[in-house]
């Protein structure tokens, strides 16, 4: 073999070895981003239960026996706040690992 072949098969491995690396690490990128939806879900649920029962037992003593509605207001707040909280702190935590230096890639 010579000399330009074999340079020309070792990068050719070397492609291979890239994109077979490339493709676990996106195979291992989506199961983690199942497993953290699927872990989501759950960790929602249960916070969507604690937080019913919360305006069950102390909110809804507090207010007239008609107040439904306004219990339902304070937990959509609740809600909404959690989730607009949660949702920027992760964007901002992302943003800041995606913008360290040694997470850039090298051309």
């Amino acid at each position: 073999m010579s000399q330009k072949s074999q340079i020309r098969s070792n990068r050719i491995q070397t492609l291979e070895t890239k994109q077979e690396k490339h493709l676990h690490i996106e195979v291992v990128r989506q199961m983690v981003t199942l497993s953290t939806s699927g872990f989501g879900l759950v960790a929602a649920l249960a916070w969507n239960s604690l937080i019913q029962e919360f305006i069950n037992s102390y909110i809804k003593k507090m207010l007239p026996m008609s107040a439904g509605l306004i219990s339902l207001l304070i937990y959509a707040i609740i809600i909404t706040t959690l989730a607009v909280t949660i949702t920027l702190q992760l964007s901002r935590l992302l943003q800041k690992l995606e913008n360290k230096p040694e997470n850039k890639e090298k051309e």
